[in-house]
């Protein structure tokens, strides 16, 4: 698939994100989101990232000064594994989820048994 203008790229994320059920959404606690065009060079292939402190793994102390956890999806990879608008549309929607599940405490491994990885 050809490249995809930033601007529809992150229009297709909104929707994605406007996909998942407001009950989750209103779950997220201090989290943004964000695109990238490329992911770091060592890992090439990554569709997206979760960083910060899962749910679980917070204390009573945290949240005093914290920066946002961050979602970030990365475009280059994300158009290049699709062959076309409605496949991406599909893989950011499983990214999108796949991400918010780190956030919750969710592993790699529970995500791939429950088809999410």
């Amino acid at each position: 698939m050809e490249p995809v203008a930033v601007e529809e790229f992150e229009a297709i994320v909104e929707e994605a994100l406007d996909d998942v059920p407001e009950e989750l959404m209103g779950m997220l606690d201090n989290v943004v989101f964000l695109v990238e065009d490329e992911p770091p060079a060592d890992d090439p292939d990554l569709l997206g990232v979760y960083d910060g402190v899962p749910l679980t793994e917070r204390d009573s102390g945290w949240g005093l000064g914290n920066l946002p956890d961050r979602i970030t999806l990365f475009r280059g990879p994300l158009t290049r594994m699709c062959k076309d608008l409605e496949d991406l549309r599909e893989e950011i929607a499983v990214t999108v989820v796949h991400e918010i599940a780190h956030h919750f405490g969710i592993d790699d491994a529970t995500l791939h048994e429950l088809g999410w990885g």
